[in-house]
Formats: C-alpha cells, sequence, structure tokens
C-alpha cells in the first residue's frame, strides 16, 4: 500500500503531511521515519534529502516520509516539534498497520540528520508537545544520520535556528546533538564526506570524537569525495546494513 498527502498531526489547523507505504506481505514490520535535508528553510518529503517509501516497503519496512514546518514560516523548534509528533502518530498506530516499534528507525539528511540526532542525544527534551498524540511516547531504535550537523554554534547556516524569546546562542547549544552525548544515546549511523560544502567535516569527527570518549554506541561512515551526501543507494545499503547490527 502507498498513500500521499497522510496528516499525520494538526497544528492550528493545518495538517503535518507524510507519504507512507506498507508492505504488501507480512504480519509486523519494522519501521523507518525519513526527515528530509534543507537547513530547516527549504525541502520536502519527496526531494533527494529524503528516503523512497516504496523503496524501504519492498525491503521489507513501513516507511513515512514526513514534510514539516520550516522556519522560513515558524520558527525553530517547530521543526523538531513535528518530527516528535511523527513519533507518536506512528506508535499510535501500530496495531492498525502491524508495526513492530521495537524496530523503530531514523533516517534524516542535513537538517534532518541535525534532527534525528537530536532525537538520538536529547529526546523530546524541553520543547513542548504539538500536533497531536500526546499520550504517545516518543520511544525508537537507533537513527541514521547523513551529512549531518551537530554543532549548530559553529555552523554558519545554524543561524536559521533562532526559537523567539531566547538568547540566540543558547537556543543553538541547546539543539546541537554534541552537546547531549551520553553512554544512554541511542545508536547513530553518522555518514559524512571530507568535501562536504553545507556541513564541514570537522562537525561529524568531533561528534565521533565525543561518543567514543564517553562510550556512546555509533558508528561512522567516512567518505572523502561523496560531497553533501544525499539518500541515495549507497546510504540505503549502510543504513540496512546498520539496522541488521542493530538488532543482533
Amino acid at each position: 500500500m502507498y498513500a500521499e498527502n497522510v496528516v499525520y498531526g494538526q497544528v492550528l489547523g493545518a495538517g503535518l503531511l507524510a507519504d507512507i507505504a506498507v508492505p504488501d506481505e507480512g504480519d509486523s514490520f519494522p519501521v523507518i521515519l525519513s526527515v528530509h535535508g534543507g537547513r530547516w528553510i527549504r525541502g520536502d518529503r519527496q526531494d533527494s534529502g529524503a528516503i523512497n517509501v516504496k523503496q524501504w516497503a519492498e525491503a521489507g519496512y513501513f516507511a513515512m516520509s514526513i514534510d514539516y514546518r520550516l522556519v522560513t514560516c515558524t520558527p525553530a523548534p517547530a521543526c523538531y516539534q513535528d518530527m516528535l509528533c511523527a513519533i507518536r502518530w506512528i506508535h499510535a498506530h501500530a496495531s492498525m498497520y502491524h508495526l513492530d516499534t521495537d524496530r523503530f528507525y531514523l533516517i534524516g539528511m542535513s537538517a534532518g540528520g541535525h534532527m534525528v540526532s537530536l532525537a538520538a542525544t536529547l529526546g523530546k527534551g524541553k520543547f513542548g508537545l504539538t500536533g497531536g498524540w500526546e499520550d504517545q511516547p516518543h520511544d525508537f531504535t537507533a537513527a541514521i544520520s547523513v551529512s549531518g550537523a551537530y554543532d549548530l554554534q559553529k555552523l554558519d547556516w545554524g543561524s536559521g535556528w533562532l526559537p523567539t524569546g531566547e538568547p540566540w546562542d543558547d537556543a543553538r547549544e541547546y539543539a546541537s546533538p554534541l552537546t547531549h552525548i551520553t553512554r544512554e544515546n541511542r545508536p547513530i549511523l553518522m555518514l559524512h564526506s571530507d568535501d562536504d560544502g553545507s556541513v564541514p567535516i570537522h562537525q561529524a569527527i568531533a561528534m565521533k570524537e565525543k561518543m567514543v570518549a564517553v562510550g556512546a554506541p555509533h558508528e561512522f561512515v567516512h567518505y572523502s569525495d561523496r560531497g553533501h551526501i544525499p539518500i541515495n543507494d549507497e546510504v540505503v545499503a549502510q543504513s540496512l546494513a546498520f539496522i541488521e547490527k542493530c538488532q543482533t
């Protein structure tokens, strides 16, 4: 089954939209939730910064790719709150779609990589619940960050993360995954390239070094020549291999 424009939440009367795909056969499906890139200012659930949900359904997964409120219309952390809402929506609909939420994975590219990494390190944090399904958990198994951002204070486009009524530096520090690394973090797969022109490689290296220092679960695939890596077949293969390790 494939469906577009599924409403996974509502904010001030506006629907938050997603595309979903469900395998044709089976009675218990692992979950992959995709969060697109675009520096929180652009992009959508069907571009190269998001998964092809049909491809993942063919691999046996319930796949969901979301749009979220962009900072050009609603300041951060609205985009992050929308992703959290999508996680809750999946838990709320686990019985309907026969989902195995003990095998629940997030994947994000660039700004999406930032948000799934923040979920793996911080979780809900201090952010209020919006969109609905407030009685549901934010639990998931692991995160996959492709060309993700980890330290907003040292990122030129980190200036886009500017919640109202908060000091700029404090808000960016709190929203940086690097700030929240502990041994209890959910496992993270990071894929990054030396020649990434949008998120400098030192962001991923600093993240890896801190995770190694504290014993946080992670895997780092370090490329030299992939640029700002999109969600492509190579990423899918790396992701599936990582997921298999998480399940053993």
